[in-house]
């Protein structure tokens, strides 16, 4: 078994010095039997890139008969100090490492040694640099007792790049409020650890247990996740585990020495077609990462995972290895903590699926209460090109209609709990929605052009439908004030290319009107039963709606316990002229418009349709008092 605990840099206590520092790594067929030998060199930070001074050699014993071939050894700081006089080695502060794996005599044959970042390091350096800092820090004062994640009905997503949002760790925390307003209550951040490239997306994984200096390394990490906990808001993290850097560890070392590769290999849907991915049949594979999930929800708290990729680590069988398994060990984990628990005794983690190709079986036939899926999306940006409203579009509002299930049966245990698709307009690998409905003149470095901002009000019905229908309404950062970058179809300008969000569009007239416009619908999102995941849900498919480009649905809630009855009525206008339709009510009482509060609605009877005009591009939400 992966135990973590003889694994990575840890830093024991030494009286008056800075500690000791011992390592361990497991390499699997790599044995001292076969002439291998590995080394960690190390040193302070401060004499990095200082001329002459030559890191610390560390040569670690293989313990024969260890699982998984463990290599360990250690040093103390302050007495290996003594090898270098006049350095930083022996004092306080950070420190860089790597392995060296040689082969005696020589080292590798047409290689020499070949140098690997520590696949358990809990902190990172640049590039394939590993880090401990000693004295090892004192243990982080959570202050999040009391935190659990919202429930799947309840769930309003925001997806951010670290880097483009704000910087660092640190500077989301300064904007939580800010999307606190727009009703967000889960954060899913693009993939937080360690990259080889400057600039990266975080989809070619370097470290997988250390977030990325860059965005302010461990410590930062765990303050985002703390202030979170501490405003109500969950955090999921993007696991990419089909597939790694070329320089990660577990390539590195079996692509140069040619031993069989424990971790990577065929399996399923390979994302590179050059390279294999993660292969779960592996035991030290499925090993790696159920010990990777239990340490993010430890360590860091946080409250589950988006999981990239799906179909290169899923063949199909829902009983199989892979991701049905680790997403039931991580779910079984989870249940043992107490954030996750609830009345029901079903756990609360939040897992979703990127599995685009079947999305629906992945909520019908594995542990995943979430998942990406881009049909009412791809819906929207065809009406959006297209200029036509299509009943497709109301009908994905929908999800059970197009045959997502509501719940999750374990079909052997009885086990279950409930499920909803994400529902968005906007992702990470797309262009902007705004680009559909017109280009600026000015492109950006790469000659993407920018979406024209003054047709922002284009979008306004899609954002009511987003946040009025069924399923989880999911954000992409900066589409509530209309973001406009442009993205390439394919090549490295995609993920290699920095795309800071425009803060300013937050002040000028398009940025003010769909930001006020985010925050109504966000605040009704959270203050009614009746539009959460799994109200009631009913379109009115009628000629004289669809000929005026209007889609008009109703939601509702029964009462439950003391809460009242609730019941919504919304017209959504896709045209560019005012649309004039009779709207349904299926109850008789006073009924208010909810966006902009001037309109009041007062049917006699159960059932009773009125008369409505709907401003273009826009929408009513009627609510009954």
């Amino acid at each position: 078994m992966i135990t973590l605990s003889e694994v990575g840099a840890r830093i024991s206590p030494e009286t008056g010095t800075p500690g000791r520092a011992d390592f361990g790594v497991y390499l699997p067929g790599i044995t001292f039997d076969k002439g291998y030998r590995v080394r960690a060199k190390v040193i302070h930070e401060s004499d990095q890139f200082v001329r002459g001074i030559e890191p610390v050699a560390v040569w670690l014993s293989w313990m024969k008969g260890s699982d998984h071939d463990l290599w360990a050894g250690g040093l103390s700081l302050s007495a290996a100090a003594d090898q270098q006089p006049g350095t930083h080695f022996g004092s306080p502060g950070r420190y860089l490492y790597r392995y060296e794996l040689l082969r005696e005599p020589g080292g590798i044959p047409g290689l020499g040694a070949v140098r690997f970042a520590d696949p358990f390091g809990r902190d990172a350096g640049l590039g394939t640099l590993s880090s401990f800092t000693a004295p090892a820090p004192p243990p982080f004062a959570w202050t999040d007792d009391a935190h659990t994640p919202p429930p799947v009905d309840g769930m309003v997503v925001y997806e951010l790049n670290v880097r483009e949002f704000n910087q660092d760790f640190d500077g989301v925390v300064t904007q939580l409020d800010y999307l606190r307003g727009l009703g967000v209550n889960v954060l899913e951040l693009m993939p937080v650890t360690n990259v080889g490239e400057d600039v990266e997306w975080g989809y070619t994984p370097l470290g997988y247990f250390c977030p990325d200096d860059r965005f302010g390394g461990s410590a930062g990490l765990k303050r985002l996740v703390d202030a979170c906990h501490a405003k109500g808001m969950a955090v999921i993290l993007d696991a990419v585990y089909a597939h790694s850097h070329p320089d990660f560890a577990y390539n590195t070392v079996y692509d140069s020495t040619g031993e069989p590769n424990p971790m990577m290999g065929p399996f399923a849907g390979e994302f590179f077609p050059h390279r294999p991915g993660s292969d779960f049949t592996k035991a030290f594979t499925a090993q790696y990462f159920t010990a990777l999930n239990r340490y993010w929800l430890d360590e860091y708290h946080v409250d589950g995972f988006r999981y990239d990729y799906v179909p290169g680590y899923y063949d199909g069988n829902p009983a199989g290895p892979g991701y049905p398994a680790l997403v039931y060990e991580t779910y079984e984990y989870s249940r043992t903590l107490p954030r996750f628990q609830t009345a029901s005794g079903a756990s609360s983690i939040i897992q979703c699926s990127e599995n685009l190709d079947d999305p629906i079986g992945m909520l019908s036939r594995t542990y995943t209460n979430t998942c990406w899926q881009n049909r009412l999306m791809d819906t929207a940006r065809g009406m959006a090109r297209g200029g036509y409203v299509s009943e497709d579009f109301a009908h994905l509002l929908d999800p059970a209609f197009v045959g997502y299930p509501d719940r999750y049966t374990n079909p052997a245990s009885g086990e279950t709990f409930p499920v909803a698709p994400f529902q968005y307009l906007e992702t990470h690998d797309h262009q902007r929605f705004l680009n559909e409905f017109g280009r600026a003149l000015a492109p950006d470095l790469l000659e993407q052009p920018y979406g024209d901002r003054t047709r922002f009000y284009k979008t306004q019905p899609y954002a009511i439908a987003l946040f009025t229908g069924k399923g989880i309404p999911f954000l992409f950062q900066g589409q509530e004030f209309g973001e406009n970058w442009g993205l390439p179809e394919d090549g490295i300008g995609r993920n290699l290319f920095e795309r800071p969000l425009h803060w300013d569009y937050f002040y000028d007239p398009p940025g003010k009107a769909l930001v006020r416009l985010y925050r109504i619908l966000g605040s009704l999102r959270n203050t009614s039963r009746a539009l959460r995941a799994r109200g009631d849900f009913y379109y009115y498919s009628r000629p004289d709606h669809l000929s005026a480009k209007v889609l008009a649905f109703r939601r509702h809630a029964p009462a439950d316990g003391a809460a009242p009855p609730e019941d919504f009525a919304v017209a959504l206008n896709f045209g560019d002229a005012p649309a004039t339709v009779w709207l349904p009510l299926q109850a008789a009482g006073d009924w208010r418009e909810q966006i902009d509060g001037a309109m009041l609605l007062s049917p006699l009877h159960d059932g009773d349709e009125a008369l409505v005009t709907i401003p273009p591009n826009y929408g009513l939400v009627f609510r009954r008092l």
